[in-house]
């Protein structure tokens, strides 16, 4: 279950279905995503083809990424089966 995110436009789109301040082309993309990520218990549950799930490195160890399209990504981290601070960004 997602229970945070850091990006408040990603949690209006999950919580409120507002597009205001999301990407609009990756707007159903971003919509799998997210439910898959609200019904994951382990990070490993988002390894998902075409989702090119890994785990960060450095200073962002504990944080996984899947790919939403080009340089986007969404960003979390696993608090017990909890998905927490959900984000979406382009790290590259």
């Amino acid at each position: 279950m997602i229970s945070s995110f850091n990006h408040k436009g990603l949690e209006g789109f999950f919580v409120r279905a507002s597009y205001k301040a999301i990407p609009a082309q990756f707007a159903s993309r971003i919509e799998r995503i997210l439910d898959r990520l609200d019904a994951a218990v382990v990070p490993e549950d988002m390894d998902l083809p075409g989702y090119k799930f890994h785990a960060l490195k450095g200073k962002r160890k504990g944080t996984y990424s899947v790919s939403v399209s080009g340089n986007w990504r969404m960003t979390f981290k696993f608090d017990d089966a909890n998905a927490i601070e959900v984000d979406l960004e382009d790290y590259h």
